[in-house]
């Protein structure tokens, strides 16, 4: 099936040099762009798109605020944010919900990279991005929040901690996908967080009392 993705900026050359990027890197995708923030909401009550790779500085913008919104609309789509700020900017957008990070100055491989990741993965957060959120991950709670969790989704847990996508989790527990995306719900609701990086931080600080 085809996965469709909105290009959100308000440079012709990004949108269509990216456009063309992906369309000569990934096959089965669907690409439709947005100039403005609220082109993007009009063509999201339109539209469903699996991912958004959104500019945070484009006409209209509504800075952090725009993730909320655009995950209200759609829970499931994921976002991309496509930046030039660097990892504290970036931060901040994953902390409100988004799920992963990419600089403009990326080379072709690493922008394809990225978005295969996040459609089959559900998040992308480059080395240093990754090592930059745990250097500034919020104070370690006392009590263990795994007990939080059941067998089942600790086992999910676990899976998605070591990298593991929604594909692969369905195959290894042979578990249909929609369940998969709903234990996921749970989870991070659970955990009091919204994104893969908190979460290798609960299971480095909290695993092993866990097991």
């Amino acid at each position: 099936m085809n996965k469709r993705i909105l290009i959100a900026d308000d440079h012709d050359i990004v949108l269509t040099g990216t456009s063309l990027i992906l369309e000569s890197k990934i096959k089965d995708i669907l690409i439709d762009t947005a100039e403005n923030y609220l082109e993007v909401l009009e063509k999201m009550g339109c539209q469903h798109y699996d991912l958004i790779i959104l500019d945070i500085n484009m006409p209209e913008s509504k800075n952090k605020k725009m993730i909320s919104e655009i995950k209200q609309i759609c829970q499931e789509t994921k976002i991309l944010i496509f930046s030039v700020h660097d990892e504290s900017v970036a931060l901040q957008y994953i902390q409100e919900g988004a799920d992963g990070y990419l600089n403009k100055l990326s080379k072709v491989e690493e922008i394809a990279e990225a978005v295969k990741k996040i459609l089959h993965e559900g998040h992308y957060y480059p080395v240093q991005i990754t090592q930059y959120l745990l250097k500034t991950s919020t104070a370690v709670p006392q009590t263990n929040p795994l007990e939080k969790l059941s067998e089942r989704e600790y086992q999910i847990f676990n899976l998605m901690v070591k990298g593991e996508g929604s594909l692969e989790i369905s195959n290894i527990l042979h578990i249909q996908m929609p369940t998969i995306s709903t234990y996921k719900k749970r989870i991070y609701k659970k955990l009091g967080t919204s994104n893969i990086v908190d979460l290798i931080k609960i299971y480095e600080n909290f695993s092993a009392e866990k097991i």
